[in-house]
């Protein structure tokens, strides 16, 4: 009935060709039917068709669920463009024609009634990503269009002004701290671009950053949501379900990652303002802090949300219901921002249409995933990984990043981990890998594949806003989340970072990473406490940041020695 219902959404409200803009085109209804009519035929005939799907179908059944289909690639076409369109028909046609193709891609082959049936079942469409979007996505959607309504996304502005808007940067700094509060709840990076930039990125242009730069802050701002604690997109959802493990684990495992993550865009854009003498907000433009902390209850629904998942381990569902009555409640406390009847349902719808993108996604996902099941090319591509990188963990590893950030592309995130988790991360396990870092691994790139050029979504939204090229607003987001392409690789080798392991190695990782992240952070920028280093200082500077982040007491003591080196021959080289 989920995607039933979003689906009849998807045909009324996306139109499905420019010409089809001013009304609902007759292809629409007969679509419609074409996902109401199966829903009824698999109602009526559940307990027998149950058992015949994917096995021995009948012609109705074949006919049902090839219906299904055209209807569910047509949806994603509509919400997510073609290239995940494409995937999925792709991974269609292998489930027939894989007994033509040679070596490990080789299957003995299905007939099309088999693969149609099984795609509309329990295995494919209407598995576990349409779960997920159901059980636990949907809520969080509706939960952010919640916080924009009721004046919460308004605050985390405001709040991010009052605290850091007057340091040198200020509104680039304002930009990271409210599209990580914003992000957490936002399934979507591009989204959340357009959402906060509008905001953010013209005023950084206004307080002298250059236009490309802050497009670059915001995407990378955005982007970053979807790995910050504690709802992390969509995905994390679907990475506890997979892994079998309470969604909890997931959010713990996250938080040194993540705070490395925006703690080196932070002294980015900080070194930045520090290079161009860029100062913060005038005083007349902030906010009150004063105002602004009496109203810190703003901060509740998260609270409420943080309270319910981490401490008493309630249901998702009743942690993200309880989280939206709090945005209602906050609302209250202003006249600007009280939410009626009419305010409510407005949200509601907001969350629906907000949603439909998700269950488009996820029903597309669903296809790949059932016929990496049906033929087993799942296990396949494990040993294919395993004869490319010849057994050599770092070697998979990089394959596996190339394979999801080329996923990601174009794709929305939940998607791209979707389909890595399904091929990638088995071979990983048998390399040696913890599952739950394999798995974040995938899910790392597939985020980050938002800010990854040639085909970066976020990058080009905010390339959009600000008016700037996209390709040098894409480069510069890589730049700013370097952190990102490092970090997933430690955590793999040592999972101390993903708070496994004793108290004394979590504290001597978390310290030694964060104080690589700044390192990192001052290569990149060629600044280094407070005076420009030359380029030639920026290379021990990097090696210095890598052997900090990466975990083990040499590697560390050598990193702090390379870092107090570089300091050291910096104000020989500013004397001379």
């Amino acid at each position: 009935m989920h995607i039933v219902f979003l689906a009849f959404m998807c045909f009324l409200l996306y139109p499905g060709w420019e010409g089809a803009r001013k009304k609902v085109h007759p292809v629409d209804y007969i679509l419609i039917l074409m996902v109401i009519i199966p829903f009824i035929y698999m109602v009526i005939n559940f307990d027998e068709w149950i058992y015949r799907v994917g096995v021995v179908p009948t012609t109705w059944d074949t006919i049902i669920s090839l219906m299904f289909i055209i209807a569910m690639l047509e949806m994603t076409r509509r919400t997510t463009g073609t290239a995940l369109m494409i995937i999925a028909i792709i991974f269609i046609l292998y489930g027939y024609f894989g007994r033509y193709l040679p070596g490990l891609f080789y299957h003995k082959g299905y007939s099309w009634p088999r693969i149609f049936t099984y795609l509309f079942s329990l295995d494919g469409i209407l598995g576990l990503p349409i779960f997920v979007s159901a059980a636990y996505v949907y809520i969080f959607v509706i939960f952010g269009a919640f916080l924009r309504s009721s004046g919460v996304g308004a605050y985390f502005i405001q709040f991010a002004n009052s605290i850091v808007g007057w340091a040198r940067g200020g509104p680039a700094k304002v930009a990271i701290i409210s599209s990580s509060l914003f992000g957490t709840v936002s399934g979507s990076s591009a989204a959340n671009v357009v959402g906060t930039g509008s905001f953010t990125i013209p005023m950084m242009k206004s307080m002298g950053y250059k236009a490309h730069f802050a497009g670059a802050v915001e995407a990378v701002a955005s982007t970053g949501g979807q790995i910050m604690p504690p709802v992390m997109g969509a995905g994390a959802f679907l990475m506890a379900e997979i892994l079998g493990i309470p969604y909890v684990k997931v959010l713990v495992a996250a938080i040194l990652p993540a705070a490395m993550y925006y703690l080196a865009v932070y002294f980015m854009v900080d070194f930045e303002a520090a290079k161009t003498g860029l100062v913060g907000l005038p005083k007349d433009q902030l906010p009150s802090k004063k105002e602004t902390l009496k109203r810190i209850y703003m901060f509740a629904p998260l609270g409420v949300l943080v309270y319910y998942i981490a401490i008493a381990m309630a249901s998702i569902i009743k942690a993200g219901t309880l989280a939206v009555a709090a945005c209602v409640i906050v609302s209250w406390t202003s006249k600007e921002t009280r939410m009626g009847l009419k305010k409510i349902i407005d949200s509601l719808a907001n969350g629906a249409k907000g949603a439909i993108e998700m269950a488009g996604t996820c029903a597309a996902a669903g296809i790949v995933i059932g016929i990496i099941s049906q033929t087993g090319i799942g296990l396949k591509f494990a040993t294919i990984l395993l004869d490319f990188s010849k057994g050599i963990l770092p070697l998979a590893l990089f394959l596996s990043m190339v394979v999801a950030i080329v996923l990601g592309m174009g794709m929305p995130t939940t998607a791209a981990y979707a389909i890595c988790a399904a091929v990638i991360t088995t071979g990983l396990t048998k390399l040696g890998a913890i599952p739950i870092a394999a798995h974040l691994f995938v899910f790392y790139f597939a985020c980050i594949s938002a800010i990854t050029p040639p085909v970066a979504l976020a990058a080009y939204a905010g390339a959009a806003i600000a008016k700037a090229h996209p390709n040098k607003v894409g480069f510069t987001a890589m730049k700013l989340g370097i952190a990102a392409f490092i970090a997933p690789y430690m955590f793999i080798f040592n999972p101390a970072m993903l708070l496994i392991g004793s108290p004394l190695e979590i504290i001597e990782v978390a310290v030694t990473s964060l104080l690589g992240t700044f390192a990192l952070a001052c290569s990149m920028q060629g600044w280094l406490m407070g005076r420009a280093i030359p380029f030639a200082l920026r290379i021990p500077l990097i090696a210095g940041a890598i052997l900090l982040i990466k975990p083990g007491i040499y590697t560390d003591l050598a990193g702090i020695g390379l870092l107090i080196l570089t300091y050291i021959l910096s104000r020989i080289w500013k004397k001379a």
